[in-house]
């Protein structure tokens, strides 16, 4: 997916041209007119701050999920991705920020609002085996209520911007990936080389906590310590992302489901990759073939994930009604 969105699209670039291209870019050669510029500035990192944040989006929303036993549990329903557009969306309406205050800002909003919501989590006051459990459910009904408060507080912002300011701040919102650059794909990539490792080293403990808190204490995991540590990893993923392309609708949510599915187990790695694909994939559509349907209008990302997770959304919920039936 990430050579189809190189090579092919609205620009088209043939294999032995993009060697050259990309050679020429690393040694001072002599560059492509048109060509070099469209690949080396316009394709290449787009593509790559797509790849990554499909990364971080798909390991976060696996990490919850797996975590806390929960398919709805993503940072796009439990709040985090609504902190991160909250603080954004101030920062653009309010103070007249732009480019990279916007991302710290939002990075911020997100990480405030999950220390916000864990700490309601850790009022839970249930005994035994079920802690986790009732933990982890007030995690989800806190991150659902903060939402609604957050999503509130935007659509008041939004109400008394101005209209370039409500356009500029819309763009953010749905989440796109115009913003692209070689500056902030190197940001991404050095989170993720801190923060993928972090996943990775954790997902021992994650499958024991799978089993319940009893067990897993009993089998000498340090629950609470684990349950942190999984908190502020998955936080951090989802965080570094939004702030990267905005609150790309449903990624986190869609990719471990359709990677367990694939797979046939819970996998991180595998959820990482789905989520890369999905953001490639639809970024895309969105900027390639809803043109041509939608007679030139180019759509920021989150406008096709969206679209696509509302849907999976009603079937999860449909299927577990059955289930429960």
């Amino acid at each position: 997916m990430f050579a189809v969105y190189v090579l092919l699209g609205s620009y088209t670039v043939t294999i032995p041209d993009f060697f050259k291209i990309v050679t020429a870019h690393l040694t001072g050669g002599e560059k492509i007119p048109g060509a070099s510029f469209i690949v080396m500035e316009h394709k290449l990192p787009r593509a790559a701050v797509g790849t990554l944040i499909g990364v971080a989006f798909g390991l976060a929303g696996a990490l919850f999920q797996t975590m806390l036993r929960n398919p709805l549990a993503s940072p796009d329903i439990i709040g985090i991705s609504y902190g991160a557009s909250a603080a954004a969306v101030t920062a653009i309406v309010i103070f007249g920020a732009g480019g990279a205050v916007v991302s710290w800002a939002a990075l911020g909003g997100a990480l405030g609002v999950a220390a916000i919501i864990y700490a309601i989590s850790r009022g839970s006051r249930s005994g035994g085996g079920n802690r986790g459990n009732a933990a982890g459910n007030r995690l989800i009904l806190a991150g659902v209520g903060i939402a609604a408060a957050l999503h509130a507080v935007v659509n008041f912002l939004m109400t008394r911007a101005d209209i370039r300011t409500a356009a500029e701040a819309l763009v953010w919102l749905n989440g796109s990936l115009n913003s692209a650059n070689w500056e902030r794909t190197g940001i991404l990539a050095a989170s993720l080389l801190v923060l993928v490792p972090a996943a990775m080293a954790l997902s021992s403990p994650l499958r024991i906590l799978e089993l319940g808190d009893d067990t897993a204490a009993g089998l000498g995991i340090k629950v609470n310590a684990a349950r942190l540590g999984l908190v502020l990893t998955a936080v951090g993923l989802a965080a570094v992302a939004t702030a990267a392309a905005g609150p790309v609708a449903f990624v986190a949510f869609l990719a471990g489901p359709i990677a367990r599915r694939l797979v046939r187990k819970a996998s991180l790695p595998a959820s990482a990759f789905t989520g890369a694909l999905i953001v490639l994939a639809a970024d895309f559509l969105a900027a390639n073939i809803a043109p041509l349907v939608l007679g030139g209008t180019v759509l920021p990302v989150g406008v096709i994930t969206g679209a696509l997770g509302a849907p999976f959304l009603l079937w999860l919920l449909v299927t577990a009604n059955r289930k429960d039936a």
